[in-house]
């Protein structure tokens, strides 16, 4: 059989569960311009940014009714990233 090459592939360790409030991500409010953690919640694949954003910090550019869109800086290009609020936490 060959190798799957897929979008979660060897994420077992990187995307295990961990304990988070079930509403948490949905009660705060994002304001263009605020630095925001990606953190990938694997309990929902909706929405879920590819595991090579995982612990990246970027800013809002555009916030959506359920999903942010982020400027990510990597290397030296900046990416666009859209994720569902469940997947991003504020920048501490």
């Amino acid at each position: 059989m060959p190798k799957s090459r897929g979008y979660r592939r060897k994420t077992r360790a990187m995307f295990r569960g961990k304990p988070r409030s079930p509403l948490g991500a949905f009660l705060r409010d994002y304001k263009i311009g605020d630095r925001v953690v990606i953190d990938v919640d694997s309990r929902q694949p909706k929405g879920m940014p590819h595991r090579r954003f995982q612990g990246s910090v970027g800013s809002v550019e555009e916030v959506r009714r359920r999903s942010l869109v982020l400027i990510v800086a990597v290397g030296d290009t900046r990416k666009t990233v859209i994720a569902r609020l469940e997947h991003v936490r504020p920048l501490v």
